[in-house]
């Protein structure tokens, strides 16, 4: 397979996976949505953190280890699941506690508009997903051409990975920005969070059983 045809190659696949609705994208609107812009930008960053990880380890052989050794996987997919329920069970929870709105009626901020804490969320949620690894795994030598540096290739596409990930997420946050007004209400607010929490428990759950 040649350089340019095993990109582009990549760059669909990955495309296609970034642009499937799911955790990241949950994430990274309700972060923008209720005005963290910042903190959006962390859980990005985090997330692309995670991605390059990944794929790092992956061409280093690493990863293979990991789906080698179910004692390994299990843990890794436990403790993504606990984190995942979690974070979703404390979102839920804030809802209802009537931390979603302050007395004059206006949305409070979900956590300080920080950088770092976006991407210390956006790396967890991403490297405690053993799928990320499998997924890794079976995918990223199918694109590697004979001869080529497993190390030097797969730091390659998985910067592909990245540019389409940074792209679409900057897509996101600009929608996002959208529902800054419809969110001034509270009971939108509450919605949004619950909304949110729902997924983000689900995909924890679905991580615990396996699916």
């Amino acid at each position: 397979m040649a350089l340019s045809t095993a990109l582009w190659s990549f760059a669909l696949v990955v495309g296609l996976l970034t642009l499937t609705p799911g955790l990241d994208t949950a994430l990274i609107l309700r972060t923008s949505a209720v005005g963290r812009r910042r903190r959006a930008w962390g859980v990005v960053l985090g997330i692309q953190t995670g991605t390059l990880v990944w794929g790092a380890l992956t061409s280093l052989g690493v990863t293979a280890l990991l789906t080698a050794s179910h004692l390994a996987y299990e843990t890794l997919r436990w403790c993504g699941a606990v984190y995942l329920v979690w974070m979703g069970v404390r979102m839920l929870r804030d809802t209802f506690r009537g931390r979603g709105a302050d007395t004059a009626g206006e949305p409070l901020p979900a956590g300080p508009d920080s950088t770092a804490g976006g991407w210390r969320q956006g790396t967890l949620t991403n490297l405690l997903n053993p799928k990320m690894g499998a997924f890794y795994v079976a995918v990223l030598p199918q694109f590697i051409p004979d001869g080529s540096s497993h190390l030097a290739m797969g730091l390659l596409l998985t910067s592909v990975h990245i540019l389409i990930g940074l792209v679409w997420s900057a897509v996101l946050i600009g929608c996002a920005r959208l529902l800054n007004g419809w969110l001034r209400r509270p009971r939108n607010r509450r919605l949004l969070d619950r909304v949110t929490g729902t997924v983000i428990g689900a995909f924890g759950v679905r991580l615990a059983l396996g699916d």
